[in-house]
């Protein structure tokens, strides 16, 4: 029998002196930085040095923030519950912070946008005033289109039963569809770069991708929603309800794309009350599938059905072998 290792022996007794680090680390390093900054010369290597500001994450994610909580009263309060004696207040409180946040980040976005063309920004922060109100208020008209997406949650799922506090605590087909239906009001507006970064934030705790340009009417539905994708030039009209793993992407595009076909309609339009189920991918931007459709789960599709129509894929021949041991009997 082997004595067990002592804990002195277990600890690694490496310990790099100051003049090995000053020798031998600090050379490495300084090497590594010279190649870096050679790189600069040699390749178009993107970077940002410039004394220029930059839209904040921190700042787009308390904009999502507030806009949860004005689009939904009293579920996500940090200090004081909402009551029918504050609730006014708080959503003015909240409308404030909210313009405050809007107005300051979309003049860091313009203005970046400005510079970075090498212009300069002229009347940025009087121009991201007055989008900064406009969004504020179009919230009323929002508030109504994502009851309409609640409502469309609750006739849809039956695991939601009649809850739907459970729907938007906790739901992520709605925290996304949020997401993007604020960074589509600011994308209408040309603001350059939150949008994105709104819906990216969404994507990022949801496994959601909407792209703040696609075209989504009310009553939507997404279903589970892990791997959905929603492309750019996507239209999908009313009481359209989609499940986990869809796509709804563009066609195989030339390596020139990102210029030829920027702004071109690449991704496919679902019209309204149209079903499609998990998995399915549907490609673009010709491709139509009509009102009252659906269409089933692993479908690849890049061509237009007409109205009330179901395109399902044959069911595959399962092979199925049963590997129990027989044992004889005694």
């Amino acid at each position: 029998m082997t004595d067990a290792p002592t804990d002195k022996a277990q600890k690694c007794s490496f310990r790099e002196t100051e003049e090995e680090y000053r020798l031998t680390v600090v050379p490495a390093l300084e090497r590594a930085a010279q190649d870096l900054m050679e790189v600069r010369g040699s390749l178009r290597a993107y970077e940002h040095v410039a004394c220029m500001p930059r839209p904040s994450f921190a700042g787009v994610k308390r904009i999502l923030s507030l806009g949860r909580r004005l689009m939904f009263p009293g579920f996500f309060e940090r200090r004081q519950p909402a009551s029918e004696l504050n609730v006014r207040y708080l959503a003015s409180q909240q409308l404030s912070s909210l313009y405050s946040a809007l107005s300051s980040e979309i003049a860091v976005a313009i203005r970046h946008d400005h510079m970075r063309r090498g212009g300069e920004c002229v009347g940025c922060a009087e121009r991201s005033r007055d989008i900064a109100l406009e969004v504020c208020g179009s919230l009323s008209a929002l508030r109504a289109v994502m009851a309409s997406d609640v409502e469309a949650t609750l006739e849809g799922d039956p695991a939601a039963g009649d809850q739907a506090d459970q729907i938007i605590f906790s739901y992520p087909g709605i925290y996304a569809t949020l997401a993007y239906r604020l960074a589509h009001v600011l994308w209408l507006r040309k603001i350059p770069f939150l949008p994105r970064m709104l819906t990216e934030l969404a994507h990022g705790r949801t496994g959601i991708d909407i792209h703040p340009g696609a075209r989504i009417g009310g009553s939507f539905f997404i279903d589970h929603g892990t791997g959905v994708v929603v492309g750019e030039t996507t239209v999908i009209g009313e009481r359209v309800r989609i499940y986990q793993g869809v796509t709804l992407g563009a066609l195989s595009l030339p390596r020139d794309a990102g210029v030829r076909l920027r702004g071109e309609k690449r991704h496919p339009t679902l019209e309204d009350d149209v079903i499609v189920y998990s998995g399915a991918t549907i490609l673009g931007g010709e491709t139509v599938i009509g009102a009252r459709s659906v269409v089933g789960g692993n479908v690849w599709l890049t061509e237009s059905i007409p109205p009330d129509t179901k395109i399902f894929i044959k069911k595959p021949e399962l092979i199925i072998i049963n590997n129990v041991k027989r044992t004889a009997k005694s």
